[in-house]
Order: C-alpha cells, then structure tokens, then sequence
C-alpha cells in the first residue's frame, strides 16, 4: 500500500522533499463541469488523484484513484501529458514537502455513483471553470490551466 511506502520513505528522510509520482484525474459531467474533492488534510479544493503505488503503471494509478476517491469508474482514459517542476512542489500541513511528478488523465465514459470512499476527502462538487472554487489547491489550478484546451 503506498501510505506504507511512504510512510516508510518519511521514516527514512523526515520531512524533506521527496520526489512523488502520481495521477491526477480531469472528470467532467454532462454540464462540462470539473469534479473536484475539498481534501481533508488541507482544507482546499483540488482534483482527484493520488500517488504512485510500487509496480503501478500512471494509468492504473488513475484508475484506482478515481474509485477510491469517488466511488466512479471511467471506461475510457486519454492520458494529456506529465508534469513537474517547481509549480509542483507542496508543503502538507503537517510540515511533508513533496515534488510532485503528475500524470494527468482525462476521464469519460463514466459510471457509478458519486460517493465519498476514503478519509481524503470532505465532499465532492463539480464546478464550472469560470466559477472555481475560492479556496482551490495551486497544484490543481496549475493542471486546469495547463489543459485549458481540453476543457
């Protein structure tokens, strides 16, 4: 399980910055409006996804994000780009530095019903993208403008 993977890497370096590979998934509804979830741990709006678990593919990555973080499946996926940089790096409340390396995933073809599985998040809205959310995470507002055109 990857919170044991990096639970592990935490013991090992503490709080510095380490280098995470993730997914991170762009769901729209039949409004065109974008799914996002206010995370429990930073009290702010971003987009569903997580991190890399070992032997895991991006892809396989999204997909079992977009389940466990909704509760919706996506029969198709178009995989956008990767990014990372310093637009990527974050500092969790409790003080964790990460560079995040993303693979960002368009989703359709959905199913399922929209439900909260897991202790990330607080709620799930969808939101237009001329009416964002205020208090939306800057990793999320980065991958929403870097993919502006598919939106």
């Amino acid at each position: 399980m990857v919170r044991d993977y990096v639970k592990e890497m935490r013991s090992l370096i503490g709080r510095r910055p380490f280098i995470i590979a993730g997914s991170t998934i762009l769901l729209k509804n039949p409004d065109d409006k974008i799914l996002f979830q206010f995370r429990s741990d930073t009290k702010e709006w971003g987009l569903p996804g997580g991190a890399m678990e070992p032997g895991e593919s991006f892809l396989e990555t999204a997909e079992r994000e977009l389940h466990e973080e909704t509760g919706l499946v996506a029969l198709k996926y178009m995989h956008l780009g990767t990014l990372s940089g310093e637009e990527l790096y974050f500092q969790y409340p409790n003080g964790d530095e990460v560079y995040n390396v993303i693979s960002v995933f368009l989703a359709s073809n959905i199913e399922g019903t929209l439900k909260i599985n897991d202790n990330e998040s607080l709620s799930l809205c969808y939101f237009s993208c001329e009416h964002l959310p205020e208090k939306i995470d800057e990793r999320a507002r980065f991958i929403l403008e870097t993919y502006r055109s598919y939106l």
